[in-house]
């Protein structure tokens, strides 16, 4: 383990030193189970990880030479915010055509990947039930996009 300071967003560099201009940013609704807040996590950043692949950082390994899977370059920020929240924090990223991953109530009820994709598929934009969204861009627009939500406690 690094006995090196943690940096502040702001001053985050990356493997090659330079500055990370760019923002990973979950917003989950507020009144979610904490399992569902864990569940909704990890589906939304997985779909970035593909998609993003500017993203990801290089795979590790231990001092024993055992390799492990690449993970983010860069902090994952997690925030909590109303329902009417999230779906203005929707809007905005679609409407600065940001990369992002939703999360609607309906992928509670399914159980596979299919019928995940059907649920999201069935409900027009404006109607989506979201609890989750990650979104991915320059620092300053995501910030725009999660105007009005806060640092997940």
């Amino acid at each position: 383990m690094s006995n090196e300071p943690i940096l502040p967003h702001s001053r985050l560099r990356s493997s090659g030193g330079t500055p990370i201009d760019t923002k990973i940013a979950l917003l989950l609704r507020e009144d979610l189970e904490p399992w569902q807040r864990l569940n909704v996590t990890a589906f939304l950043v997985s779909g970035l990880g593909t998609q993003v692949p500017e993203v990801i950082g290089d795979p590790y390994e231990d001092a024993d030479g055992v390799p492990y899977l690449p993970m983010f370059r860069q902090p994952v920020l997690v925030f909590e915010a109303t329902k009417e929240t999230l779906t203005t924090a929707h809007t905005r990223a679609l409407s600065r055509a940001l990369p992002r991953a939703v999360f609607t109530s309906d992928l509670f009820t399914t159980g596979n990947d299919r019928d995940n994709r059907a649920a999201v598929r069935a409900v027009a934009t404006g109607e989506l039930d979201l609890v989750g969204l990650a979104v991915y861009g320059p620092r300053n627009a995501v910030d725009k996009v999660i105007k009005g939500a806060r640092m997940h406690p």
